[in-house]
């Protein structure tokens, strides 16, 4: 295993450097594969997993290199999370709804960061508000501003030129986890936002009872994630960053049930090849189903003060 790709790092949340080993290294050989880091991006975990002995958090340590995962996202192209664009169009027009009840307020200007395809956007700017996004992948954006006529800033959160107290709403859709730095990308978010700015935030939550289930083979046990949150650790998180919980919920989600089906292939192997072709026959394949495996949803509200 290449050394020279992998950092040891501290707790985000606390910085302590006392941690114990929840999953040890499950690499065999070699760092980053090619076109690993990807929005459907399913290898699972094979770095050490570990939990922080002072506040509970969890996270990959060692891990790969940020700049390594981030130019595999710069570069990455992505047909299989496209193809379901309008499923995740369906999927956040509910999620806006949560949103803007907890607004309360007529639409204002709204920034998605990791936007990928910018199917949130597509939802945010039919719903009325004015919309902002940022996505590393190039190809991403490209998509976006084809499909969707909407320009996204390449890159990250950092990358977004605005001044502090912009945005009225930001959300980061299963993004959080994938950041390197997540307590900077959070500090950001709280100084691009207005006084009483909302954040929405969607993360697979580590403390749910089916990861407890599904122990090593929870599904979102992916190399693409630096980091893992319960609902505790994700409070603490938020509230470092001078924000207050206003609400957290499972958050489900409803994709084409052939996809789903396509997805399951990476842990169960050929079994998943026969109800495929069942659902295929009987015209299913593209029925919207929606599911959970410990997606949760958070919203808070940046501190007055």
């Amino acid at each position: 295993m290449p050394e020279d790709q992998f950092e040891t790092i501290t707790c985000n949340i606390c910085g302590s450097d006392h941690s114990t080993v929840i999953f040890p290294s499950a690499r065999k050989e070699g760092g980053a594969k090619s076109g690993e880091f990807r929005s459907s991006g399913d290898e699972p975990l094979a770095d050490p997993l570990v939990r922080c002995t002072s506040c509970g958090f969890m996270y990959v340590n060692p891990r790969l290199k940020p700049g390594l995962v981030l130019d595999g996202y710069k570069s990455a192209v992505d047909e299989v999370f496209v193809s379901q664009a309008a499923s995740r169009v369906r999927t956040f027009r509910r999620c806006l709804r949560i949103v803007q009840g907890a607004w309360g307020k007529a639409p204002g200007k709204i920034l998605d960061v990791g936007t990928a395809n910018g199917s949130f956007l597509k939802a945010a700017r039919d719903a009325g508000w004015e919309v902002s996004g940022c996505e590393p992948s190039a190809w991403m954006g490209e998509w976006c501003r084809k499909n969707y006529g909407i320009d996204i800033t390449p890159g990250t959160i950092f990358d977004i030129a605005a001044p502090n107290g912009s945005f009225d709403v930001i959300t980061l859709w299963d993004v959080i986890e994938h950041t390197p730095d997540p307590k900077t990308v959070l500090e950001r978010c709280s100084r691009l936002l207005k006084k009483g700015g909302l954040l929405a935030v969607n993360y697979p939550d580590a403390g749910s009872w089916i990861t407890r289930l599904m122990g090593r083979k929870w599904v979102f046990y992916l190399s693409v994630h630096y980091f893992y949150y319960t609902r505790k650790t994700m409070r603490l998180a938020l509230e470092k960053a001078g924000f207050e919980v206003l609400k957290m919920r499972p958050h489900f989600q409803s994709l084409e049930l052939d996809y789903i089906l396509f997805r399951a292939s990476a842990y169960v192997g050929a079994l998943a090849k026969v109800p495929r072709a069942v659902f295929a026959r009987l015209g299913l394949g593209g029925l919207q189903v929606p599911y959970w495996i410990g997606q949760t949803m958070v919203i808070a509200r940046k501190k007055q003060t």
